[in-house]
């Protein structure tokens, strides 16, 4: 795409390393960063891995994954991510530890580099102030499975200006991808109506109404969810849909958004969901098996 050869991102967890895996995939020199090099290597290994099952899968062809895995480079220090033409921020779900990056990067940019966060919630106006570039600053919200969700939702920020929106637009659409556009309010569309359900699914075992397994049956079968909201919740981390409903709950003021207590308590004790190993499930049998 005009105006993007190298795209840095800052975070291999699972959305960096998904993140990286489409923009390799569609041709884009790509350079990942995380706080280690052995985190910065599980990600490149995860990502191969990947695209091993697409090729399995007949998802994408072995010469295809080769040239991909040809773009892949780690970038050991964070300064090394001001060289490309987009850096695409992917770290936790946490706004300090979004902006000590964003300030730490800031120094290092080429005067022509635009800044992306692929944040879930958090506000894009602020991120941005923190930066020499608000009015290159957009959102990117990948959703997860990176390679297997079509939808990149893009958010701008107060400051952020036309072009910034173009590029973002056409680049999404370089990887595949169907865009929507999101104004830049707490955790914008697919959060704002997702995450709220799964909270309340969490209110619905709290209060007794259901077991995990009928909760999750009724949504599957009933409301025809692919997934369970419970089942949902332990993929994508309770952590994260913790940090997401205060982010609603704090933004938006309103008694609707209050995460519910059972949530709190699986966060506190480290029942993150799949990851962590239990959350509303046990995962560490062959069989995952409810908590409650």
């Amino acid at each position: 795409m005009v105006g993007i050869k190298t795209v840095g991102i800052i975070g291999a967890g699972q959305m960096g390393a998904g993140i990286a895996h489409v923009c390799a995939l569609a041709g884009y020199d790509v350079l990942l960063h995380d706080v280690s090099h052995d985190r910065i290597e599980a990600g490149l290994q995860n990502i191969e891995r990947n695209m091993t099952r697409q090729v399995a899968r007949g998802i994408i062809r072995q010469d295809e994954m080769d040239a991909g895995l040809k773009h892949l480079k780690a970038a050991e220090e964070l300064q090394a991510i001001g060289k490309s033409d987009l850096a695409i921020e992917a770290a936790t779900e946490d706004e300090s530890v979004k902006k000590t990056i964003f300030k730490a990067l800031t120094p290092h940019l080429g005067p022509k580099t635009l800044l992306a966060s692929n944040t879930s919630s958090i506000s894009i106006t602020r991120l941005a102030s923190t930066t020499d570039r608000p009015e290159k600053f957009i959102g990117l919200h990948f959703m997860n499975p990176v390679p297997v969700m079509k939808l990149v939702e893009i958010i701008r920020g107060i400051a952020t200006d036309a072009a910034t929106y173009e590029i973002a637009v056409n680049f999404a659409k370089s990887l595949g991808k169907t865009t929507a556009n999101a104004e830049d309010f707490p955790a914008f569309i697919v959060n704002r109506i997702l995450v709220p359900m799964i909270n309340e699914a969490i209110y619905t075992l709290y209060e007794g109404v259901g077991t995990v397994e009928a909760i999750d049956n009724a949504m599957r079968l009933g409301a025809n969810h692919p997934m369970g909201p419970l089942e949902l919740g332990d993929f994508i981390g309770l952590d994260t849909v913790l940090a997401i409903m205060n982010v609603l709950y704090e933004g938006l003021a309103d008694s609707k958004y209050r995460p519910c207590p059972l949530l709190v308590k699986y966060v506190e004790a480290g029942w993150l969901g799949r990851k962590a190993g239990r959350g509303f499930y046990d995962y560490r049998g062959e069989t995952p098996i409810p908590t409650r």
